[in-house]
């Protein structure tokens, strides 16, 4: 429990101390995810992961990741980070993803996502994920 807490520090210290939008999501795969992250200044994202599809006393398997936006368009960005998952599949990580904005406020919006994972006990593991995503903008 220790990481989770460490995790959880983490984000809401780098939402303090910066401009920052609060974001959630959902990723759909054979590892699916809940994700809560923090926009900070538009470009940078912690985001922590939890896995949804374990048991949660022996299987809690949480992941953080810090994405930066490299391309940043109306209607898309596109992103890359770095990440580090613990318990099942553990190992870092480097997702590449895109978001999609098909409204003009960009609040609600799908993405997709291929991440391997260099997991500690087998070897490389390739996840695809897509789902989505909501921002809570506030008053832009």
């Amino acid at each position: 429990m220790k990481p989770l807490f460490f995790c959880v520090a983490l984000l809401l210290t780098a939402s303090i101390s910066s401009f920052a939008q609060l974001s959630v999501g959902y990723h759909q795969s054979s590892l699916p995810m809940l994700a809560i992250g923090y926009e900070i200044k538009g470009r940078l994202m912690p985001e922590l992961r939890l896995a949804t599809d374990i048991d949660l006393e022996e299987d809690f398997s949480p992941e953080l990741v810090l994405s930066y936006q490299v391309l940043d368009k109306s209607s898309y960005e596109v992103y890359a980070g770095l990440g580090y998952r613990a318990n099942a599949f553990q190992g870092p990580l480097l997702p590449l993803g895109l978001n999609l904005y098909p409204l003009e406020r960009k609040a609600f919006g799908f993405h997709l996502e291929l991440a391997p994972i260099l997991v500690v006990e087998s070897g490389l593991v390739l996840r695809g994920s897509w789902g989505i995503r909501y921002r809570f903008l506030g008053n832009e």
